[in-house]
């Protein structure tokens, strides 16, 4: 039954070199603006040890805790299972599979960056997230 729900639904999986900023706050917009209508994953080329203190602020003020993440390794099972797989900036380094379809998105790396620039990511991220989901799951009326 779990396999059956999960492909009733579109996936997506976001990657970034170190998971810890860019995708862990793509991947709290998505899991909280699609309301459970998209899975949703994320992953890194080279996983942190732990996300962005900044970006986790950021997404708090947005009313989404991610402080629960953490970052994680990407797994070619993953990308696989994923209908999209959106990367920022982890180029070469995440695996292709013939099927799945991919989009850059070219996002400043928030790593080491104070509050104002991590917000202005934050808020870029969330427009996008915002488009990807009106495309996934067209409103119903």
């Amino acid at each position: 039954m779990t396999a059956e729900t999960t492909t009733d639904r579109p996936s997506v999986m976001f990657v970034c070199v170190h998971n810890a900023g860019r995708s862990q706050m793509a991947a709290g917009y998505m899991s909280a603006l699609s309301h459970g209508r998209v899975e949703v994953r994320s992953a890194g080329s080279e996983p942190a040890d732990q996300i962005n203190p900044v970006a986790v602020t950021a997404m708090a003020e947005e009313g989404i805790d991610i402080t629960a993440e953490q970052p994680k390794i990407i797994r070619p099972d993953d990308v696989a299972a994923s209908d999209v797989v959106i990367t920022m900036g982890c180029g070469d380094t995440c695996p292709f599979f013939p099927g799945v379809r991919y989009e850059d998105w070219e996002l400043e790396d928030p790593a080491g960056k104070d509050i104002e620039a991590v917000r202005r990511v934050r808020d870029d991220i969330r427009g996008r997230v915002e488009e990807l989901i009106a495309e996934l799951v067209p409103a119903t009326t």
